[in-house]
């Protein structure tokens, strides 16, 4: 780990204390202190009430509370490290937009930054605010020895000591204090950078990100899709219900009232018999174009019968003949199975609108606990998942499940999709 102060002192030793990397050092430090005093009162102060507190319950929320102080410290730690370190350290906690204070809380507490985060601001308020104390006593008491002839020659003569017992009156009898002042400039300055340099070496080991908060936000990312999926899934088949016990049931009943009245104008000369009539065959074709949107939402032979019914239905309605060969040892997971229909139904209805082909066939097996699903037609071919958002989509759907999805779709054809979603997802 390369820290920028070590390297600037090693490299030029001499220069060091007439650069620009003293004052920012002795800044670093000198702030630090402050900063370190604020958090180990507040640290102090939590531990006290949430100690205090825990017989009647509320002193846990203050302990908690306590956890995460290290998140606003460490957030002003990064921004405070610029001053000695040029490359700045990285958020590790992903943003929660729209959460609660209770969610935010119980997802930070469950995240190892939060606690190195904790850690390090332990450092600061007891080890870095102990060694910014002796830091300032000596940089300090440098000044006022190297300012000590001034001091003499503007204050009453007998009333300055540079050592206890000997009041000084003459600003030259003063000098050596200077020479000794110079002194301890000098060793504040190489003092001060080996301080910043131990202090940024232990925030660049716990402050940034690791690769494990990054694997454990890109879990939460997946399973954050995921359940988005299942709401999306679980809404969809909330309104394919709604459609068949509400609207389907209450165009059935008025199909069945057309017909009674059909029936009851059959032989009389009557201008509304042809009116019902006509209304009766509106009522129908509403009927069947909404068992065509339910059937679309959430077919009712997927759920009860599996993933091979629910093809082979599908194939009978399309418009392009479709040789279906899917052989399942067993019914799979529902999340699968929606996910392979759909694919199936988008990858059909771009063959019927786009491919000119004239066949398509559609085999299924099980290998490895993975369902794989080879989509075939005999068309033109030249298919590009760039060039809209259709198989782009089915792809990021397929992704979802840690599955995969592969086009092959040389110009002048065939287009093979080839599907495969892992059971086990």
């Amino acid at each position: 780990m390369t820290v920028a102060v070590w390297d600037a002192l090693r490299r030029r030793p001499l220069r060091f204390a007439l650069s620009t990397w003293l004052l920012r050092c002795w800044a670093f430090l000198l702030s630090g202190t402050v900063v370190g005093f604020v958090v180990l009162f507040l640290l102090a102060a939590l531990l006290l009430v949430g100690v205090g507190l825990s017989v009647v319950g509320v002193g846990l929320l203050v302990l908690m509370v306590a956890a995460v102080l290290g998140i606003p410290v460490a957030a002003v730690e990064r921004r405070r490290l610029r001053l000695v370190e040029p490359e700045p350290l990285p958020d590790p906690h992903g943003s929660l937009p729209g959460t609660g204070a209770w969610p935010w809380l119980r997802t930070r507490l469950r995240e190892r930054a939060t606690w190195r985060e904790l850690g390090y601001t332990l450092a600061l308020g007891v080890v870095f605010t102990a060694t910014g104390i002796g830091f300032t006593a000596l940089l300090g008491l440098s000044v006022l020895l190297t300012a000590a002839p001034a001091i003499v020659w503007g204050i009453a003569p007998d009333t300055v000591m540079l050592v206890p017992g000997q009041p000084i009156s003459d600003p030259v009898a003063a000098l050596p204090g200077t020479a000794a002042g110079l002194f301890g400039l000098l060793v504040s300055a190489y003092a001060g950078g080996l301080l910043a340099g131990a202090q940024v070496w232990v925030a660049r080991s716990l402050l940034p990100a690791r690769d494990e908060d990054l694997r454990s936000r890109v879990i939460e990312l997946t399973r954050s899709r995921a359940r988005l999926i299942d709401a999306f899934e679980a809404e969809r088949r909330r309104i394919e219900r709604d459609l068949h016990d509400g609207a389907q049931q209450q165009l059935v009943a008025l199909s069945m009232t057309l017909g009674l009245a059909e029936l009851e104008l059959r032989g009389q000369d009557s201008p509304a018999a042809p009116l019902v009539a006509r209304a009766r065959g509106e009522a129908r074709q509403a009927l069947d174009q909404l068992r065509s949107l339910v059937r679309g939402i959430h077919p009712q032979v997927l759920t009860d019968h599996g993933l091979p019914a629910a093809v082979a239905e599908l194939a009978l309605r399309n418009p392009i003949p479709v040789t279906v060969d899917i052989d399942l040892p067993h019914r799979l997971p529902a999340a699968v199975e929606t996910t392979a229909y759909f694919t199936l139904t988008e990858a059909l209805t771009n063959a019927s609108k786009h491919s000119g082909a004239d066949e398509v066939v559609v085999v299924g097996r099980l290998r490895n606990d993975t369902l794989v699903l080879l989509i075939t037609d005999d068309g033109r071919g030249g298919a590009d998942p760039a060039a809209g958002a259709g198989l782009q989509g089915l792809a990021d759907r397929v992704a979802i499940l840690k599955g995969r999805l592969t086009v092959t779709s040389p110009v002048g054809g065939p287009t093979q999709l080839r599907l495969e979603v892992p059971c086990s997802a």
